[in-house]
């Protein structure tokens, strides 16, 4: 899995990762109901979890769980937008979420 950052979405960000923070590409289930209704976010972890893998983030590292590949395709952007103060998740063919949530700590 591949995530290209924008220069807005870097600069967002490294702020965030300042002090060893790692950033994480999360599915989150909790309480959707089943697994293909996750929800996309950005995890800011001390460190990576046992079944995170680090991925290939352009210019910022990131990490993700395996088996939720298959909800995304393999090339994908993180924008954010100033204006509006939210991320985006697309790729070439179809926008994941134009509000991307950045979750600081572990999700409960």
């Amino acid at each position: 899995m591949r995530i290209q950052f924008t220069p807005a979405a870097v600069d967002k960000l490294q702020p965030e990762l300042a002090g060893g923070k790692l950033l994480k590409l999360l599915y989150d289930t909790e309480g959707c109901g089943c697994v293909v209704s996750g929800v996309p976010a950005l995890q800011l972890l001390d460190a990576p979890g046992e079944h995170d893998v680090e991925g290939d983030g352009e210019p910022l590292a990131f990490w993700h769980e395996p088996r939720f590949e298959v909800f995304f395709e393999p090339q994908l952007k993180v924008d954010y937008d100033t204006a509006r103060g939210q991320f985006t998740l697309k790729s070439d063919s179809q926008i994941y979420t134009n509000q991307l949530q950045l979750v600081r700590g572990q999700v409960v």
